[in-house]
């Protein structure tokens, strides 16, 4: 009787309307919308539509009207993809107390503290798989400022003024002001290997590509490649992390997922 009434079940959601099945996916939380995409066929399809009325309202809901309208989410183009670059932005509970996370949910903002190197990590870290982001940032570099990625013990404030993205063996980090890679509190050569290279400018996007299959953290600068930055990452979570210096500057965060190579 129990198996009768199983298909019976999934027979009834297979016919209901996709407007209303929108409607009432739109109030479930996301970890629900994951179980119901495992229902049938139809409501996987419903849910894989990642710019249907469901990752609209959804958005609409957690997002602030600002940064829907503004050029930072350009890169992630569908509702679903700029809902989880929200899940997987800078973490307001994770960051030195002279940083705070501005009401947008993808930029941090550090103080005007003088004498001090502040840090911020992502709210979700990364043991497999492979994921890209972008960073922004904002503001004036400063004397050091620090791109990529630490475990949950890696420090997060130190005294003066210094690399703390990469001062230990927590943490790996590209210093945009002078080009060099950092770990474990040395520098470990020029990044990246080209001639010329042009310093960062304020407001161009930093891709990160972490893979945790090959254990490896690399750059990409206005679309174009800068090879591998570490390799022989640890199997730890590790997640993306800036450090910085200069008071008032603000820097932002984008999750892309995947990277688009695969």
């Amino acid at each position: 009787m129990y198996e009768f009434d199983m298909y019976d079940d999934y027979a009834i959601a297979e016919v209901v309307p996709d407007h209303i099945l929108e409607n009432i996916f739109s109030y479930l939380c996301l970890k629900d919308l994951r179980n119901c995409a495992l229902v049938c066929k139809s409501w996987y399809r419903i849910l894989s539509d990642e710019n249907n009325d469901v990752w609209r309202l959804h958005c609409v809901k957690r997002l602030v009207e600002e940064v829907m309208k503004s050029d930072l989410l350009s890169t992630v183009t569908t509702y679903k993809s700029k809902l989880r670059a929200f899940y997987h932005a800078w973490n307001p509970h994770d960051c030195s107390r002279n940083i705070y996370v501005k009401l947008n949910g993808f930029t941090l903002h550090r103080n005007p503290v003088a004498q001090s190197t502040d840090a911020c990590r992502g709210k979700v870290g990364f043991h497999h798989g492979r994921h890209a982001w972008e960073v922004i940032w904002e503001g004036p570099l400063g004397t050091v400022a620090v791109v990529g990625i630490s475990t949950k013990d890696a420090p997060l404030q130190c005294h003066g003024y210094v690399g703390l993205l990469g001062s230990d063996e927590q943490s790996w980090g590209w210093n945009l002001v002078d080009n060099h890679l950092l770990h474990n509190g040395d520098t470990q050569g020029h990044y990246p290997l080209l001639n010329n290279c042009p310093k960062y400018q304020v407001g161009e996007r930093i891709r990160v590509i972490l893979d945790c299959e090959d254990n490896t953290l690399s750059f990409e600068r206005n679309y174009e490649f800068l090879g591998v930055a570490f390799r022989g990452l640890p199997n730890k979570k590790l997640f993306p992390t800036v450090s910085a210096v200069y008071g008032n500057t603000e820097v932002s965060m984008v999750y892309l997922g995947p990277p688009v190579d695969g």
